[in-house]
């Protein structure tokens, strides 16, 4: 049924695809309260599942395009791939906390084994 709130919440789903899922962003075009967006988002599943699927294709797109600059050879976006993908392969960074209180960083690198 094409009632008001209806009307409404598919504007916003519009809105927030073409704000790659900005939720402020797509108020502002639809002329909405971002209180009113949110109860909508609690209330409704059929809403929050649409707004949830956006937000997963948003997180493609961006995923696409770190994947560009690290082809593109940015070192700082492989850096990041790396310590929040490659965790499980020994790209991490942590702090150590010492008994004497003082606080210190260090970069773990992996580094291949070597052919034999």
């Amino acid at each position: 049924m094409a009632t008001k709130t209806n009307i409404l919440k598919n504007n916003l789903i519009q809105a927030l695809e073409q704000s790659l899922g900005i939720v402020t962003d797509a108020c502002k075009k639809v002329k909405c309260n971002r209180s009113t967006f949110y109860k909508y988002y609690n209330n409704d599943k059929v809403f929050r599942a649409k707004v949830d699927d956006l937000q997963n294709l948003t997180l493609d797109f961006v995923e696409s395009q770190l994947h560009e600059q690290i082809k593109e050879g940015n070192t700082t976006a492989t850096i990041f791939y790396l310590k929040t993908k490659g965790k499980k392969r020994g790209f991490i960074e942590r702090q150590e906390i010492q008994m004497d209180g003082s606080i210190e960083s260090k970069v773990i690198e992996w580094t291949p084994a070597k052919d034999k």
